[in-house]
């Protein structure tokens, strides 16, 4: 187990492979070609990363017609990728160097996989939690209450029985901007998915940064009393 270990941390430990990892974060899947741009890798240097990221079973490649387009293995690879992001900018935190912070728009919304991270995803887990939504349950782990299976009927996220028992459901994600949880699982799925539905969140272009539209605003403040987000306060 520590040499499988070991030869994943290496796969890791280059700064083109983590700069391709963390484009790939959103759940997206993108051709090599543009994979090479975002490491600022030659084609043929992003071709020997890809490789060797999917023989190690973080990516999994996709073929379409003549194209390939690669994205991440599964659900366990992007949290395995914000857990690291957090003891990164921990360290940070603890250097005497300058740390560089997210840009404000990605530290407030982002999408992290297939669920909602960032400040705004941090103050909907802990608005959940005191209205009894939600309740934490183990380091990794929130558990849906009967009211809040109410609340999230209500919002047109319908659970079965078997949800509802499921312990990988609701899972506690830890938010490497924030240091606390947002949620993740297939419910932190479920709600990004009815939010986008709803038009409360919009994509960015070109970005897994988020927007929250007016109707978003307004719709979470009433619910949740969540305040509109402040771009020009230093988020950290």
């Amino acid at each position: 187990m520590a040499r499988y270990f070991a030869d994943t941390a290496a796969l890791l430990s280059d700064p083109g492979r983590a700069a391709i990892l963390m484009a790939l974060i959103d759940g997206r899947a993108l051709p090599a070609g543009e994979l090479a741009m975002i490491a600022n890798v030659a084609p043929q240097t992003a071709s020997s990363h890809l490789a060797k990221l999917v023989e190690g079973h973080l990516l999994r490649v996709e073929q379409q017609g003549r194209h390939r387009y690669y994205r991440l293995a599964d659900t366990n690879v992007a949290h395995a990728i914000e857990a690291l992001l957090a003891v990164t900018s921990g360290a940070d935190a603890r250097s005497t160097s300058p740390a560089r912070p997210a840009a404000p728009e990605l530290a407030y919304a982002r999408s992290c996989y297939s669920h909602l991270a960032g400040q705004l995803a941090v103050q909907i887990a802990e608005a959940l939690q005191h209205r009894g939504v939600l309740t934490g349950k183990a380091p990794k782990q929130f558990v849906v209450t009967d009211r809040g299976r109410e609340w999230l009927t209500g919002l047109g996220i319908t659970l079965t029985d078997r949800q509802m028992h499921d312990a990988t459901f609701a899972r506690r994600c830890l938010d490497w901007t924030e240091r606390r949880h947002h949620i993740a699982g297939q419910l932190g799925t479920a709600m990004l998915a009815r939010f986008l539905e709803l038009k409360w969140i919009a994509r960015l272009r070109d970005s897994r940064a988020v927007r929250v539209t007016h109707e978003g605003q307004r719709r979470l403040s009433e619910l949740l009393k969540i305040p509109p987000p402040n771009y020009s306060a230093r988020i950290a």
